[in-house]
């Protein structure tokens, strides 16, 4: 306190110089009107752009958030969306007045730590067993696949990336359902390959690739990418496809994890018929 009176003390004809100048200045707006209304809407415009700028500043803090219910949003209108559920065709269901059943249900997440540029790529996502994440459920975003989930925590699980050497993915060309396996090559990101397509098969670029019927993990009809080139080895009868990926890993931010309410009864199905060859 001692120095502040001290500081003033020394500099007093500096602040009694700039008390005047605001005195002056009031008085000449308050008895003219020119300069009134200059400062009124002076006034106004620096007041708008301190509003706008605080706006902004208000509305990046709270983007997060705000992304965050979305993805939540977004999942929640996917698990009551058409695409997730099966048709019933068994009579007894449908006397019960119901001719679609839920198959499968999203819980949004963020990826935590991701990688790109190794053979056998992985990433974290802030979702686990509190939230009923399980191994092998698949991981896709709003434009395409991401993987599927392998190691699971209290609060966090690993997802095993498309971009990896061990990932295959029943994949089909959307417009005619010629099916084959997709595998990525350990090189570009951006891109995969498609296997096994017959040679019949009308194929251009810019088709479209999505995931099969023949995945317990996927739901059918998922974004994988398009056609970017095709070629035929000699001696092969097949067409080997390169997919350009519509997921872009790179920027993988929000994402959903998918529950496949109905995987467990078919498996325990397919091994029974397995069992009894």
């Amino acid at each position: 306190m001692r120095n502040l009176i001290t500081f003033i003390w020394k500099n007093y004809f500096f602040f009694l110089f700039l008390l005047m100048e605001v005195l002056c200045i009031y008085l000449i707006v308050q008895n003219n009107y020119f300069q009134k209304a200059s400062f009124v809407n002076s006034s106004n415009q620096v007041s708008a752009m301190i509003l706008k700028a605080s706006a902004y500043v208000e509305e990046y803090f709270y983007l997060k958030n705000e992304n965050e219910k979305l993805a939540k949003e977004n999942a929640e209108l996917r698990t009551h969306s058409f695409v997730s559920f099966a048709k019933i065709v068994n009579d007894e269901y449908l006397v019960n007045d119901t001719s679609f059943h839920q198959k499968y249900t999203y819980t949004s997440a963020n990826a935590v730590n991701n990688s790109t540029n190794r053979r056998n790529n992985y990433l974290t996502l802030d979702k686990g067993t509190k939230q009923g994440i399980k191994n092998n459920m698949a991981v896709i975003t709003s434009t395409g696949i991401v993987g599927q989930v392998k190691d699971v925590s209290e609060n966090f699980c690993t997802v095993m990336s498309l971009l990896n050497s061990k990932t295959t993915i029943s994949s089909k060309i959307k417009k005619d359902g010629s099916y084959g396996p997709l595998t990525w090559d350990g090189e570009d990101f951006g891109y995969a390959t498609l296997h096994d397509i017959p040679t019949h098969v009308q194929l251009k670029k810019g088709d479209a690739i999505v995931t099969s019927a023949y995945s317990l993990t996927f739901p059918e009809n998922i974004m994988i990418g398009t056609v970017e080139s095709f070629v035929r080895k000699s001696g092969e009868y097949f067409f080997t496809v390169r997919v350009k990926l519509s997921t872009e890993f790179k920027k993988l931010s929000h994402v959903y994890i998918v529950t496949n309410i109905l995987k467990q009864e078919q498996e325990e199905l397919e091994k029974k018929s397995e069992s009894d060859k």
